[in-house]
Order: C-alpha cells, then sequence, then structure tokens
C-alpha cells in the first residue's frame, strides 16, 4: 500500500552553526528504513512523468519499486542502465525542476524524494561492493574523450560499455572537471568521484592529466598520428566573465573558478596547503546562481562575514532553493537589490600593503526592478542617490563562465558560437566529420545532469558513426 504522507521523508543533516565551521557533509542520507518509507509515497504512474523530467532517462518507478522492496541492489542495477554516476547525481542534480518537478505526488503536497532516494542506492551499494568491475570486450575502435567532467565521464562510459577503447584528455592534474574543483567537498565527497572514476578506468578508460588539448596536443593531431576515430570534446565552460568595474584587478579580488578551485581541489582551507587562501573577515560574493551559493558557503567556513551581493531579489535568485535556504542558515548574510560599482583600494598606508592595492571595500548602488526584460524577468534599474559602500577585504565574483577558447582557436573549421560556445546537431555533432561536442563547452554553464545528457547521446552517435565507416 502507498505511503500518502503528503511530505517528504526528512534526510538528516549537520546542524547549520556545526556544519558552517566543517566541510564535511551537510547531508547524511538516509537510513534503510527512512529509504523505504519515502519509496511507499511512489504511486508508480503508469504514464511516468518523472522519467520525462530526467536528461538521462532513469527508470524511476522501476527503481523506487525494488527501494520499496528493500531490493537495494537491484534498485542499483535499474539506475546503471541509465546513469553512469548515480550516486553524484543523487546530491547535486536540480531534481525540483526535473524529474521532481514531473512527479504527481507534487501536486497535493511534495513530490517523492527522488533525488535522495537515487543518492541512498548509489551509497548503499558503493558501501558494500569491494570489486571493481571487469574490463570490457576491446572491440578494436578507438575513441578520444577530451575532459573528465560529467559530460566526458558519461561519454567514455557509455562507449567503453560498447567495447571502445576510450582515452580521456584531462588538463588539470585530477580527473573530474567541475565535480572535483567546482563543487565543494560539503556537497559533493571527492572520495565518491574517485571512486567512480576508478570504476571507469577498471572497465578499460584510460585517464591522461596534465594534457591541455589545443597546446600540448591538438584535435588534428588525435585524429591524424594518434588514430583516435572519434572525438568528443567535453571541456566545460571554465573561462570566468567579470563585471569590468574599476578595481577588479586589486588583490583580494577572485572569480568563483579560481576560489572554488583552490578550496575543492588544492584544499586551501588545511594549514599544509601549497595554495591557501587568506582568511579574510568580510568576503561579498557577487551573484545569485548555484556558484555564488557554493563560494560563500565556503568563505563562511574559513570564517569570514560573507555577504551575496545580487542585484535582482530573493524570489529571482537563480539558485537551486535548497542551497539558498542552507546559506541562509549557515549564517550568509543576502543582500539583494544591490549592485557593484566600483571596488575600492586601500588608502591609508599599511605595512603589509605598502602599494595601497588590496580591497578594503566595494561601492555599490540599490537596485529596483522595473518591467521584464527579454529574458521574462524584472529589469533591475538603480535607484537615484543610492550609493553606499560595503565594507569588505575580499570579493568572488560568480558572474557565470564561457567556453575557453583555445580549441576553437586551434581548430580549423570548427564553428562556434558568437559567445564561444561549440555549434552542434542534434546528436551533438559539430561542423567537423567526427567530431563531438557536449555539455558547458556547447550551452555554457549548466547542470551536471545535462551534461550527462550530452555526452550519452552524443555517445550513441558515435557508436553509430563509426559502425557504419566500418560496415
Amino acid at each position: 500500500m502507498a505511503n500518502m504522507q503528503l511530505n517528504k521523508t526528512p534526510m538528516p543533516s549537520q546542524e547549520p552553526n556545526v556544519r558552517n565551521t566543517n566541510f564535511n557533509e551537510v547531508a547524511l542520507g538516509y537510513t534503510e528504513q527512512e529509504a523505504i518509507n519515502e519509496a511507499k509515497r511512489c504511486l508508480n504512474c503508469k504514464n511516468r512523468p518523472c522519467v520525462g523530467g530526467c536528461p538521462v532517462k532513469i527508470y524511476i518507478p522501476d527503481f523506487i519499486a525494488k527501494v520499496a522492496e528493500g531490493k537495494f541492489e537491484e534498485a542499483y542495477d535499474i539506475i546503471s542502465k541509465s546513469s553512469s554516476l548515480p550516486a553524484i547525481c543523487g546530491r547535486v542534480c536540480p531534481q525540483e525542476n526535473q524529474c521532481e518537478g514531473k512527479c504527481v505526488r507534487g501536486i497535493k503536497g511534495e513530490s517523492v524524494a527522488i533525488g535522495r532516494l537515487e543518492r541512498f542506492v548509489a551509497d548503499y551499494h558503493n558501501e558494500r561492493c569491494k570489486k571493481w568491475p571487469n574490463e570490457t570486450k576491446n572491440n578494436g575502435h578507438r575513441v578520444a574523450v577530451i575532459g573528465s567532467g560529467p559530460a566526458g565521464l558519461t561519454c567514455a562510459s557509455d562507449l567503453v560499455r560498447r567495447g571502445y577503447r576510450v582515452t580521456i584528455f584531462e588538463a588539470l592534474h585530477t580527473p573530474g572537471g567541475v565535480l572535483v574543483y567546482g563543487i565543494p567537498e560539503f556537497r559533493l565527497p571527492k572520495a565518491i568521484v574517485e571512486k567512480e572514476i576508478k570504476g571507469l578506468e577498471a572497465l578499460g578508460v584510460e585517464i591522461k592529466t596534465n594534457v591541455v588539448v589545443g597546446k600540448t596536443v591538438s584535435i588534428e593531431e588525435l585524429q591524424s598520428e594518434y588514430g583516435y576515430e572519434a572525438i568528443f570534446i567535453g571541456s566545460g565552460a571554465g573561462l570566468p566573465k567579470f563585471m569590468n568595474i574599476p578595481g577588479e584587478n586589486l588583490k583580494g579580488v577572485f572569480s568563483a573558478n579560481e576560489f572554488l578551485t583552490r578550496i575543492n581541489l588544492m584544499k586551501a582551507y588545511t594549514p599544509e596547503s601549497d595554495t591557501p587562501i587568506l582568511a579574510y573577515k568580510k568576503v561579498a560574493v557577487v551573484g545569485g546562481g548555484n556558484v555564488a551559493m557554493d563560494a560563500a558557503r565556503c568563505a563562511k567556513r574559513l570564517g569570514g562575514e560573507v555577504y551575496v551581493v545580487y542585484r535582482r531579489g530573493m524570489e529571482e535568485l537563480p539558485a537551486r532553493h535548497e542551497e539558498v535556504e542552507h546559506a541562509i542558515e549557515e549564517g550568509v548574510i543576502f543582500k539583494t537589490l544591490t549592485n557593484p560599482v566600483e571596488i575600492i583600494a586601500r588608502t591609508t598606508e599599511d605595512k603589509r600593503d605598502p602599494k595601497n592595492n588590496s580591497v578594503c571595500g566595494m561601492k555599490c548602488v540599490e537596485m529596483e526592478l522595473g518591467e521584464p526584460d527579454e529574458s521574462g524577468r524584472r529589469k533591475p534599474q538603480v535607484k537615484e542617490n543610492s550609493e553606499f559602500v560595503l565594507d569588505v577585504d575580499c570579493v568572488i565574483m560568480a558572474l557565470g563562465t564561457s567556453p575557453n577558447p583555445l580549441i576553437k582557436s586551434t581548430t580549423a573549421g570548427l564553428e562556434t558560437q558568437k559567445w564561444g560556445g561549440i555549434v552542434v546537431n542534434e546528436d551533438g555533432l559539430t561542423s567537423l566529420d567526427g567530431i563531438y561536442a557536449g555539455g558547458d563547452a556547447v550551452t555554457g554553464s549548466a547542470t551536471v545532469i545535462l551534461a550527462m545528457g550530452a555526452g550519452k547521446t552524443a555517445a550513441e552517435a558515435i557508436d553509430k558513426y563509426i559502425q557504419a565507416k566500418n560496415q
């Protein structure tokens, strides 16, 4: 019998005033009984709207039915048919806008906690599975994947399971892309990402780090000299955007990319880190998306007083509601309807900063919302005579990112959008034969699951392309 409770089964988590001083995972996960209780809320709808909301088309009611029966490994097998990164997706996917947003139970109450159940199933399996999978049978064909983020990992996973020998080329010294440099440990423990990647290597995927495609080796060389029959570009969108206001070159101004990479990948919060970040006292994070929430919550854990500065109101924040809630609970201060116009340098002589080139404040103006713009959101306008100075010694710009132009500039004939995104068709095929692309390199900054969906689509197209060429 279905469990008709209106609300989701709560997930245990660290208390806000405890978690904002450490980088341990915030959410603690369901127990077996909590997972079974939540799974029984699923009505197992015949038309399965939740599956339609999932970019990788997980058989959601099927795996939830197995959880309800306590058959957790069978549930994992069902998820694994569609998703190669379930422990990751269960933590960072915006389910409220995708599968859970389509759930019938959400009409009268809260939707089924699909993400929490996916996480539980993946964690249950990973805690008990001590053997790595066997290497897949080699079909004799080779594919190169550029970038080891969610798009690249998914593409590689789907191809290696079809027998292809896949090599991933990663620019950084650690594979995982945005999963390791962008998402904080308290949302996605890096041990989980590492285990997922080791599983792919066991299947036969080769990963080469410290290889910058477009500099170390070109796409043309991968085809002509190294013999890869197809290439997937999943290089992400790692080029940060700035406001181009006075003072952005001062010490203490970071892009969110740099700040989060130092925190997440280089462990800058630990005493032994090679790339430490100073313990700033007052931090302003400019922006309102998920990256801004990650940066603000990291800065809070370093001991600072943290402001999120956003030019629209709380209702217009593009970040996930859950992330905003967590930030507020942890003590982050939101200064909405506020826009920076200048970052101010020190003006008094300071032995620690003799050149007066570090941050001592941020000049802002108050905003008010006017008529909707082309995006449908009300356009922010400057309120007259509203200028004020926010007392901060660090500013983090979290205004979005665009694809790095390196691959475009070194690959003749690769068509891109004006803003840098690679142009592809519905199968992920670029303007070049045998070259596919997906994820943030195509769309700009988006979600992990959308990047995975693009990698999955491209893998299927690459398989058809190579098989057709060899008939």
